[in-house]
């Protein structure tokens, strides 16, 4: 059975296949429901006195009324934003007006399902929580050094069942990417972590940990040992894992290894 409708969505795109596609998305959500569409913003306009939706997903870059300019001239009006666009340009732009999350076309069910989680958990987040949320999207938009709050991330968390168990950041020299998941071994077990790898590489990265592949980080002090075999460069960790470098990567490791 449905849940009870909670978020009201209004699409605004000037490319119907992008809005169809962003609207079958929406519609795999049992708490979502699109209440209506729009190819502009002068449309958008239209839609949000008869629909009042409780979320816009808004392209920025529109013949017209475009997106940053619908949330600049009419933001008191506007419902909760959230940009939808194929350039990255625009993400201060989009932060400065208010927006609770810029997605980077094409997007994926995975990323539009965190925005969603975002825009739920809204009323509940402190100004300062969602303040960090946004700086941390546009730092890892603009490629930007990561923002937090400081001090250097000491822990992870891994959902068991209802709870999150804590792991030191110290107890872990490796996460990497499979499936669509993120993990990471300790004790000898493996975890899974909702932080993508890209998040996790910009908290880490001043701690020590590099890119070493598309799908591995590696804490670098952690490595006892080199290998070269018919695949290329293979770092061997001080618990025993082994990961391979991408070709790329080799010249960096070994500078940041000292070699």
């Amino acid at each position: 059975a449905k849940r009870e409708v909670v978020l009201k969505v209004l699409v605004v795109d000037d490319e119907a296949p992008a809005r169809r596609r962003l609207i079958r998305m929406l519609e795999s959500h049992d708490d979502v429901e699109v209440v209506a569409e729009a190819q502009d913003g002068l449309e958008a306009l239209e839609r949000l006195e008869s629909h009042a939706p409780d979320l816009i997903l808004l392209d920025i870059q529109m013949p017209g009324l475009d997106g940053l300019a619908l949330a600049r001239d009419h933001g008191r009006i506007l419902p909760t934003l959230i940009f939808v666009t194929a350039h990255d340009e625009h993400a201060l732009a989009a932060f400065e007006v208010g927006a609770v999350d810029y997605l980077l076309k094409p997007v994926t069910r995975e990323r539009l399902a965190a925005a969603l989680e975002r825009v739920r958990d809204r009323p509940a987040a402190s100004a300062a929580e969602e303040a960090l949320a946004m700086q941390a999207t546009l730092a890892r938009l603009l490629g930007a050094a990561p923002v937090t709050d400081g001090r250097p991330m000491q822990r992870v968390g891994a959902r068991e069942g209802a709870s999150v168990r804590l792991f030191p950041v110290a107890e872990i020299g490796r996460f990497w990417s499979a499936d669509k998941y993120t993990l990471f071994r300790h004790g000898g077990d493996e975890h899974l972590l909702d932080d993508s790898l890209n998040e996790l590489e910009l908290r880490l990265g001043p701690q020590g940990f590099v890119r070493v592949h598309r799908s591995e980080l590696v804490d670098l002090r952690w490595v006892v040992a080199l290998h070269q075999d018919d695949a290329g460069l293979v770092l061997e960790l001080r618990d025993g894992q082994r990961v391979g470098v991408s070709r790329r990567m080799v010249a960096r490791v070994k500078r940041e290894l000292g070699l």
